[in-house]
């Protein structure tokens, strides 16, 4: 009896995980994967824009988190709300909302520690490979873009 119990386990964990990729495959939206940024611009006050040399990524996982890493280059870069030595990371379960077009990431950890609890929410728009991340909140002055890696 033992024996069949088994083999009934093992053909339903075999089933199991030849179905995987096709499901991995049904929940992959447009912003899941890698994406390596390829501008970041801020505009100013008097709505005057400047592009900024920055570098980074942000992965969104399958599994539902998000994990964002950006540098600015210059070594006197001053720290900013997300940022501390020009350089920029946090991580944390990420909610997307794609008839809004936005996400919300509850920030579990990061660099910055006064980011940690927070929920950052941001509009997303997805052309093909290439993904517009923006803030709710257009008075923060910035537009981040990245390509799908």
């Amino acid at each position: 009896m033992q024996m069949m119990t088994k083999l009934k386990f093992a053909m339903f964990a075999l089933a199991l995980a030849g179905s995987a990729p096709a499901l991995a495959q049904e929940n992959k939206g447009p912003i899941i994967g890698a994406w390596r940024m390829t501008s970041l611009q801020i505009t100013d006050s008097q709505g005057k824009k400047a592009d900024v040399p920055y570098s980074g990524q942000v992965i969104f996982s399958q599994s539902g988190t998000l994990s964002v890493q950006a540098m600015d280059p210059d070594p006197a870069a001053k720290p900013t709300t997300y940022t501390a030595n020009g350089y920029e990371a946090y991580y944390g379960p990420v909610a997307i909302d794609k008839e809004k077009s936005t996400f919300t990431i509850t920030v579990e950890s990061s660099l910055v520690r006064n980011l940690i609890g927070q929920e950052l929410v941001r509009v997303f728009e997805v052309a093909g490979d290439r993904l517009v991340i923006t803030p709710v909140d257009l008075e923060e002055g910035w537009r981040v873009t990245y390509e799908r890696l």
